[in-house]
């Protein structure tokens, strides 16, 4: 009962987590669950959604944010890529279909809490995988990670160019499709910018809503 409580708060602390303009970060729809579309399963059996494959979403593109919601409805979440086998599965997908890019569930963390030693400096240590909120190695570790090499001014990545340059911070991780002529490979973008996503079901939506609404088959 405790563990199931436990879960229960956190997933209503992060559906209820505020975004500096006003957004939210949305909880699950339980008849969505009920109701969500699996397009491949991967090797541990965890379904994927890829949002150029569905005939609703062919052609959409949404902002980080926007892409994630549509996921969590599901008791699903925008893609982490905790294991190099996923991150080659996915990235085939990607270079298969003809997909320019992809979010992923891949953010910097750059709001109150971020000030932890072991996330300092934020640039390096401070990504992780917000669907399970998962450290991804420091940015310097070019082995344990799949950042490019190049980007927009031929810099590796991440390299916050946008802002740089006077715009928005990239602070959300994405997929791009040898956008720059770098192969396949995670580059750090300003969340606003509109891609299609890749979604994976989310273990602690999917514990949440069955034990919220135990007579529906989720």
């Amino acid at each position: 009962m405790q563990a199931r409580s436990l879960i229960i708060l956190a997933v209503l602390a992060v559906a209820n987590a505020q975004f500096p303009n006003g957004r939210i970060l949305e909880p699950p729809v339980p008849s969505h669950c009920a109701n969500r579309v699996i397009h491949e399963r991967y090797s541990d059996n965890k379904g994927y959604f890829f949002s150029w494959r569905d005939p609703a979403l062919r052609g959409v593109e949404e902002d980080w944010l926007s892409a994630r919601n549509y996921c969590r409805q599901r008791c699903m979440d925008l893609v982490s890529l905790e294991t190099s086998d996923e991150n080659e599965w996915v990235k085939a997908r990607i270079v298969q279909d003809k997909v320019k890019y992809i979010w992923t569930s891949g953010r910097l963390c750059d709001f109150k809490g971020c000030n932890r030693p072991d996330l300092l400096p934020n640039e390096v240590n401070g990504w992780f995988w917000t669907a399970e909120l998962q450290k991804l190695a420091p940015t310097t570790n070019r082995q344990q990670n799949d950042w490019s090499e190049g980007g927009g001014i031929g810099k590796p990545q991440p390299d916050n160019r946008e802002q740089f340059q006077g715009g928005a911070a990239e602070h959300c991780v994405a997929i791009l499709n040898n956008f720059y002529n770098d192969g396949v490979h995670w580059h750090d973008v300003a969340c606003h910018h509109r891609k299609p996503f890749v979604c994976e079901e989310n273990d602690a939506l999917l514990k949440y809503v069955r034990y919220t609404n135990p007579n529906l088959r989720v």
